[in-house]
């Protein structure tokens, strides 16, 4: 009875075990994720320390890391099997449209701080990688059905299986949510389909080739600061890839078809009107294409070192009525790593990559680690990382128009993208240690970190009737620690808990300053009984935290009389705590699982940004059924 060290990939796209990563890599299991009775990924990713979860509306999350949270927070990069997921052409992650089921998902592995020498560009704060299972251990059919309060639905299909060396999966589910604002009105539906075959190949290796879509006909979440968008889209992306242990090469596209439709904040309906170059506020179209081509190389010399060289080349097209016209950029990127193990107990792993982009200059992103481990059950890491996000097509290409009336006259700002810009940049240093105590049935890990922020992209007006995009002035430096336990006090029991703490201090004025709780507190504990019964609780605490919004636009309403001061929101929102339950009983040899979950369990009726929506609480009922 003891717990198990996770293998992860992330951190240098290879297998090796977590105390051994040059970065600080968290591991949600299949199990974790089974058992959490979570209708969505943010959900999940909220037990993790030092990770920001924000819930903006029933069909929007904001997700980053160490005081880096805040709308349209996009400096995460979010994979799924090595493929990206970010919509970097708008810098855009779809939380809620994940194209697999969580069913599908073997470990979900979070990497906290810089991570461009791997992946280059939007490695900013993290990663965030979903591992699937491979379609021989789905072997045979999984049906799941979940349904709740608000309106939740929750629907997944799997059938996977082998012929011979061929492995092969085939999904299809549907899901959707009322909003909390309004329980009548539909804030998320989405319907998807994805599909994968595997070959193994008598040389060790194995072709892969999968692909799928996702429609989601609504989705609401908040665009800006008073603007709501109602976005349905459509979602594509195929994979193709050969890989061995020491080699592989991957080939990507993807497609995001959007059509936004803008709904100003109640306050401002009569004043404010956003809309496309053509003055329409309904139906703007975007068009989105990536195409993607990594490979990779791995090889030892002697038992020293271990060298990884890599490369990779991305091409993004954006089109639609809110940009300039067709717009396309190149990035192209090489990196080189030696894993150098100095003593029996020392590792040094440094290593560097260069990426051009068709919109800035080159960049350069180091990462150096030092990794002491003194007895097989204790590591300490100490790291530095430089990582860069590059502007968005969208803010290079902008073309939108805000109408402001007042007293009767118009006035309408035009905001045009800049060709000017510089890529945003951090520099992260990081110290850890991980230990393991009674018989590897309780581990420990203490971090402590140091990032220093500078160059953030955002939107500003230049006038009444104009405004653009720009580099801010200013920088944040933010530090903090974060430590935790997980624990194993019996066969049946498992438990975490950990704490996360922060402090910003910025010279970064106005809409683009960091913003994010002090203090938060994670801890969950699992039960699994032979009688087939299981439980699971899980509660978070957050403390109050401050995020920019752009209140200068309301205040100038309330001074002329036209809203009520009240209307002004405040940037201030309260601590909360969100328990989350969940209680199954499994039966028929396993086979079979009824389950009921709650969501908030204590009704902390709460906000979590203070233009998001008052989140309140959801019991749902499960189904799952495995033949």
């Amino acid at each position: 009875m003891f717990l198990r060290e996770e293998t992860v990939v992330t951190a240098n796209w290879r297998e090796q075990p977590i105390s051994e990563a040059p970065s600080n890599v968290y591991v949600i299991s299949a199990e974790d994720i089974r058992q959490s009775g979570a209708t969505d990924l943010p959900t999940l990713l909220r037990r993790v320390p030092g990770l920001s979860v924000i819930e903006m509306s029933g069909g929007d999350f904001n997700v980053s890391a160490r005081g880096d949270n805040q709308q349209r927070a996009n400096r995460i990069l979010f994979l799924i099997d090595g493929r990206s997921s970010y919509v970097d052409t708008q810098g855009l992650v779809p939380w809620k449209t994940l194209p697999v089921s969580l069913l599908e998902i073997k470990q979900i592995e979070v990497l906290k701080g810089p991570a461009s020498v791997i992946y280059g560009f939007n490695a900013f704060d993290g990663v965030i990688n979903i591992i699937t299972k491979d379609p021989r251990d789905m072997n045979g059919t999984t049906l799941q059905a979940g349904a709740g309060e608000y309106g939740t639905v929750r629907t997944a299909a799997i059938h996977g299986g082998k012929a011979g060396d061929l492995g092969y999966r085939l999904s299809i589910g549907h899901d959707q949510q009322q909003q909390w604002r309004d329980r009548n009105a539909l804030a998320f539906r989405a319907d998807r389909v994805n599909g994968q075959m595997n070959y193994q190949l008598n040389t060790g290796g194995s072709v892969t080739v999968e692909g799928g879509v996702i429609d989601a006909n609504r989705d609401d979440f908040p665009s800006a600061d008073v603007v709501r968008s109602n976005a349905p889209y459509t979602l594509g992306y195929a994979r193709a890839s050969y890989e061995r242990s020491d080699f592989f090469i991957r080939a990507f596209w993807s497609q995001n078809n959007l059509t936004s439709s803008y709904e100003t904040v109640p306050p401002l309906v009569p004043f404010i009107v956003f809309s496309d170059k053509n003055g329409s506020p309904s139906n703007v179209p975007f068009l989105t294409n990536s195409y993607d081509l990594v490979s990779q190389y791995s090889y030892a010399i002697g038992s020293a070192h271990r060298m990884t060289l890599g490369a990779n080349y991305r091409h993004n097209t954006l089109s639609g009525t809110q940009i300039s016209g067709f717009s396309q950029e190149d990035r192209f990127g090489v990196y080189f790593q030696d894993e150098w193990r100095l003593l029996q107990k020392i590792t040094l792993t440094a290593g560097i990559r260069m990426d051009t982009h068709s919109e800035i200059h080159s960049t350069y992103s180091p990462r150096v680690a030092l990794i002491y481990a003194p007895h097989p059950n204790h590591t300490v890491r100490l790291s530095g990382s430089v990582a860069y996000k590059p502007p968005t097509l969208f803010e290079t290409n902008a073309d939108v128009r805000t109408t402001s009336t007042i007293f009767g006259f118009s006035t309408t700002n035009v905001g045009q993208g800049s060709h000017n810009l510089k890529p945003e940049r951090i520099t992260s240093y990081e110290a850890e240690y991980q230990g393991w105590f009674f018989d590897h049935r309780m581990r420990m890990r203490l971090t402590m970190f140091d990032n220093h922020i500078a160059d953030i992209i955002e939107s500003v007006n230049l006038s009444p009737t104009s405004g653009t995009w720009m580099n801010v002035p200013g920088v944040a430096d933010i530090h903090g620690a974060e430590a935790g336990l997980e624990f194993l006090p019996a066969s049946w029991l498992k438990g975490y808990v950990n704490y996360s703490y922060q402090s910003i201090s910025q010279s970064i004025t106005g809409a683009a300053r960091r913003g994010g709780p002090r203090s938060t507190v994670n801890g969950g504990l699992r039960a699994n009984w032979d009688n087939g019964l299981n439980a699971d609780a899980a509660v978070h605490y957050v403390g109050g935290a401050s995020y920019p919004i752009r209140t200068e636009v309301y205040s100038t309403f309330a001074t002329l009389g036209l809203i009520p001061v009240s209307a002004i929101p405040s940037e201030r929102v309260d601590s909360y705590s969100l328990l989350n339950l969940r209680g199954g009983y499994r039966f028929w040899n396993q086979q079979a699982e009824v389950a009921i979950s709650a969501y908030n369990a204590l009704n902390d009726r709460h906000r979590e940004h203070p233009l998001g929506d008052t989140i309140g609480s959801r019991v749902m009922g499960w189904f799952t059924l495995t033949l």
